[in-house]
Protein backbone atom coordinates (compact mmCIF):
# COMPACT_ATOMS: atom_id res chain seq x y z
CA UNK A 1 0.00 0.00 0.00
CA UNK A 2 1.30 3.12 -0.95
CA UNK A 3 1.96 6.05 2.24
CA UNK A 4 2.52 9.53 2.21
CA UNK A 5 2.84 10.78 5.33
CA UNK A 6 3.53 14.94 5.55
CA UNK A 7 5.08 16.56 8.80
CA UNK A 8 6.58 19.37 9.99
CA UNK A 9 3.61 22.54 9.11
CA UNK A 10 3.32 24.75 11.65
CA UNK A 11 2.42 28.72 12.51
CA UNK A 12 4.98 31.13 11.18
CA UNK A 13 5.41 34.26 10.86
CA UNK A 14 6.24 36.12 7.37
CA UNK A 15 9.75 35.50 6.75
CA UNK A 16 10.52 32.72 8.35
CA UNK A 17 11.31 29.41 7.62
CA UNK A 18 9.78 25.73 7.98
CA UNK A 19 11.07 22.09 6.17
CA UNK A 20 8.22 19.93 5.28
CA UNK A 21 9.42 16.05 5.49
CA UNK A 22 7.33 12.91 3.42
CA UNK A 23 8.24 9.58 4.53
CA UNK A 24 6.91 7.25 1.75
CA UNK A 25 6.58 3.70 1.57
CA UNK A 26 5.22 0.84 -0.08
CA UNK A 27 6.52 1.65 -3.39
CA UNK A 28 10.16 1.74 -4.85
CA UNK A 29 10.89 5.60 -4.10
CA UNK A 30 14.03 6.15 -6.20
CA UNK A 31 11.72 5.28 -9.52
CA UNK A 32 9.27 7.73 -8.95
CA UNK A 33 8.93 11.63 -9.62
CA UNK A 34 7.74 13.54 -6.42
CA UNK A 35 6.11 16.63 -6.01
CA UNK A 36 4.95 19.37 -3.96
CA UNK A 37 1.57 20.65 -4.06
CA UNK A 38 0.00 22.84 -2.01
CA UNK A 39 -4.00 24.33 -1.53
CA UNK A 40 -5.06 27.36 0.02
CA UNK A 41 -8.34 28.19 1.90
CA UNK A 42 -11.02 28.65 -0.54
CA UNK A 43 -8.55 27.85 -3.66
CA UNK A 44 -7.75 24.68 -6.09
CA UNK A 45 -4.55 22.89 -5.49
CA UNK A 46 -1.41 24.75 -6.97
CA UNK A 47 1.57 22.97 -7.80
CA UNK A 48 4.56 24.15 -5.95
CA UNK A 49 8.05 22.07 -6.65
CA UNK A 50 8.58 18.66 -8.56
CA UNK A 51 11.81 16.86 -8.47
CA UNK A 52 12.23 14.13 -10.97
CA UNK A 53 13.88 10.36 -10.62
CA UNK A 54 17.48 9.60 -11.67
CA UNK A 55 19.37 13.03 -11.86
CA UNK A 56 16.96 14.89 -9.37
CA UNK A 57 16.10 17.60 -11.86
CA UNK A 58 13.80 20.13 -9.98
CA UNK A 59 11.63 22.60 -10.90
CA UNK A 60 9.40 25.29 -9.27
CA UNK A 61 6.23 27.72 -9.57
CA UNK A 62 7.37 30.91 -10.00
CA UNK A 63 5.03 32.25 -6.82
CA UNK A 64 8.28 29.87 -4.80
CA UNK A 65 11.39 29.95 -6.93
CA UNK A 66 14.13 31.36 -4.86
CA UNK A 67 12.47 30.70 -1.83
CA UNK A 68 11.85 26.86 -1.90
CA UNK A 69 14.03 23.97 -1.92
CA UNK A 70 12.95 20.67 -2.99
CA UNK A 71 15.07 17.50 -1.78
CA UNK A 72 14.90 13.86 -1.20
CA UNK A 73 16.93 11.32 0.49
CA UNK A 74 16.64 8.34 -1.65
CA UNK A 75 18.60 6.02 1.42
CA UNK A 76 15.69 6.97 3.45
CA UNK A 77 12.44 7.30 1.43
CA UNK A 78 11.74 11.04 2.09
CA UNK A 79 11.37 14.02 0.48
CA UNK A 80 11.52 17.45 1.39
CA UNK A 81 10.41 20.88 1.02
CA UNK A 82 12.57 24.02 2.72
CA UNK A 83 10.64 26.79 2.28
CA UNK A 84 12.68 30.10 3.55
CA UNK A 85 11.23 34.15 3.71
CA UNK A 86 7.33 32.08 4.15
CA UNK A 87 4.82 34.73 2.98
CA UNK A 88 1.14 35.11 4.28
CA UNK A 89 0.17 33.85 0.62
CA UNK A 90 2.44 30.99 1.16
CA UNK A 91 -0.44 30.26 3.36
CA UNK A 92 -1.99 26.43 2.60
CA UNK A 93 -2.40 22.78 3.11
CA UNK A 94 0.72 21.33 1.73
CA UNK A 95 0.89 17.47 0.16
CA UNK A 96 3.24 15.65 -0.90
CA UNK A 97 2.53 13.72 -4.59
CA UNK A 98 3.60 10.96 -6.15
CA UNK A 99 3.98 12.06 -9.85
CA UNK A 100 5.52 15.10 -11.49
CA UNK A 101 3.90 18.13 -11.89
CA UNK A 102 -0.20 17.60 -10.73
CA UNK A 103 0.29 14.30 -12.11
CA UNK A 104 -0.14 12.53 -9.53
CA UNK A 105 -1.45 9.12 -8.72
CA UNK A 106 -1.47 9.35 -5.15
CA UNK A 107 -1.13 12.61 -2.11
CA UNK A 108 -0.85 12.17 1.77
CA UNK A 109 -3.27 13.60 3.71
CA UNK A 110 -1.64 17.03 4.06
CA UNK A 111 0.33 19.68 6.60
CA UNK A 112 -1.01 22.83 7.27
CA UNK A 113 1.38 25.86 7.17
CA UNK A 114 0.01 29.09 8.08
CA UNK A 115 1.91 32.55 7.97
CA UNK A 116 0.66 34.92 9.80
CA UNK A 117 2.11 38.06 12.14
Amino acid sequence: EVQLVESGGGLVQPGESLRLSCAASGFTFIRHSMSWVRQAPGKGLEWVSTISSGFGTTTYADSVKGRFTISRDNAKNTLYLQMNSLKPEDTAVYYCARGAYTFNDYRGQGTQVTVSS
